[in-house]
């Protein structure tokens, strides 16, 4: 692996890495860019209140009463504005899909259960239930094996 740093006050800062495939030290370098720029941050709306939630602590985006929300750890919900496929399309790899509304942080998945009707359940860290599609758990099971 090759490293270029290039100091240059004329251009914009840009951080640009060729690779052969995604590893854990990318996914690192990613979230580490994305921290320093605040561009791992998103508004989040409660009542009262706006707080710029962390991509990093946020374990679940989903869409309920047709509205997003985000879950974070302490099993709060944020309403967010962006729809659930524009979230999709700028959030790290560490989400995945989990069902046609909910976006899950892998990081944070707890467990897989199965319910007495045979479908599955994700489980998060801070308690929070979401169902997970057919569709979606057999991608997901390949992942997780090719890992």
């Amino acid at each position: 692996m090759k490293f270029r740093l290039i100091f240059d006050k004329e251009k914009d800062e840009e951080v640009v890495a060729t690779v052969h495939e995604r590893t854990a030290l990318i996914d690192e370098i990613e979230a580490l860019i994305q921290k320093h720029t605040g561009a791992g941050r998103i508004p989040g709306y409660t009542e009262d209140d706006i707080k710029m939630l962390t991509v990093s602590e946020i374990e679940c985006i989903t869409v309920l009463d047709s509205k997003t929300y985000a879950i974070d750890s302490k099993n709060q919900r944020y309403r967010l504005k962006q729809r659930l496929y524009e979230l999709e399309a700028v959030l790290p790899p560490s989400f995945i899909r989990i069902n046609k509304s909910t976006l899950a942080n892998k990081d944070f998945l707890d467990r897989f259960t199965v319910t007495v009707a045979g479908s599955v359940d994700a489980v998060f860290k801070c308690g929070y239930r979401e169902y997970v599609s057919r569709r979606c758990f057999a991608q997901i099971k390949r992942r997780l094996e090719s890992k």
